[in-house]
């Protein structure tokens, strides 16, 4: 069917230019496209609340002449190309993924309730690229809402590859925070010095001060170690980048050469242990040469002629 004989539709999205709204309603005005227009036959305008006209929503003409151009194959060749793309598809990873796509309403429901959208209301949106009207009509925060999704299909198909992205850059960040904090703590010192204060009687905070030999006013300080030793330490234990986790302590370091000596000391036993299999090797080949002796010593023995003959044997 040529675009001329498009009937208008019934309803259609529109967008307000004025007051950034979404809405969806029967056209109040239909007018005919120009015929340079590849998109639709027809353009569709409808009164906002703002009192702006509103014409249809850029996506939904933009979705609209997707599908004029998506036309699928057209020839028996094509047809069979693209049976023969789908044969064996869906795999069973296939599955397992894209069975989570019956689950994003009800997932964005969940996520809602702790993460609902608020356009520039979280810490994290300062650097968010999501389009901030958008954001606000929808019902949860669409980057939380992903986080949740993938951490369900890992729990799910018992797969933590799922989150290996996400906790690699959580440890980077953290490896980040670490090291801005020892730039600190070496920019600043290891070592405070704070002025001591004191509270007098009228409820006023003064720095304790006292004159020196020279009649110079100086003040008191206490000496304290750097605020920041204590969460840096806890960093790098939790995140397990200390010497003793990496096996860099000089303990460690004896015990690894007191096992690569041992290690040496079995090779060596190894060696007398071949020794002595080659030794057996030879003394089983030199063992038929001496049963072939013992038998023909044995059938030239005198003793055991005569016994043989007195026994008519």
């Amino acid at each position: 069917m040529g675009m001329a004989e498009e009937s208008p539709l019934k309803t259609v999205v529109f967008r307000c230019k004025a007051c950034k709204s979404t809405f969806e309603a029967e056209p109040a005005r239909v007018e005919e496209a120009p015929a340079d227009d590849d998109v639709h036959a027809w353009r569709y305008f409808h009164p906002c609340a703002c009192g702006e006209e509103a014409s249809q929503a850029p996506w939904q003409r933009a979705a609209m002449k997707a599908w004029r151009c998506a036309t699928g194959p057209k020839t028996p060749e094509g047809k069979a190309a693209v049976r023969e793309n789908l044969r064996g598809h869906p795999t069973p990873e296939e599955a397992l993924r894209t069975r989570f796509n019956g689950m994003k309403h009800g997932l964005n429901a969940r996520t809602a309730t702790y993460f609902p959208a608020k356009p520039d209301g979280y810490a994290f949106c300062a650097s968010c690229e999501v389009d901030r009207e958008w954001c606000r009509q929808q019902p949860c925060c669409e980057k939380q809402t992903g986080l949740f999704m993938k951490h369900h299909a890992a729990f799910e198909q018992r797969n933590p590859k799922h989150l290996m992205g996400i906790y690699a850059d959580f440890h980077a960040a953290l490896m980040g925070t670490v090291s801005e904090c020892l730039r600190r703590i070496i920019g600043d010192g290891v070592m405070l010095h704070v002025p001591k204060t004191y509270v007098d009687k009228d409820g006023r905070c003064l720095v304790v001060e006292y004159i020196n030999e020279r009649g110079e006013v100086c003040q008191v300080h206490d000496v304290m170690a750097h605020p920041l030793f204590k969460p840096v330490a806890e960093l790098i234990t939790r995140m397990g980048i200390s010497l003793s986790d990496l096996a860099m302590t000089p303990r460690q370091g004896e015990e690894e050469a007191a096992t690569m000596g041992k290690l040496q000391a079995e090779a060596g036993e190894q060696e007398t242990l071949a020794a002595f299999e080659e030794r057996k090797v030879k003394a089983l080949e030199d063992l038929s040469g001496m049963i072939k002796r013992a038998n023909a010593a044995k059938a030239n023995d005198p003793v055991l002629i005569e016994y043989q003959q007195q026994n008519g044997e």
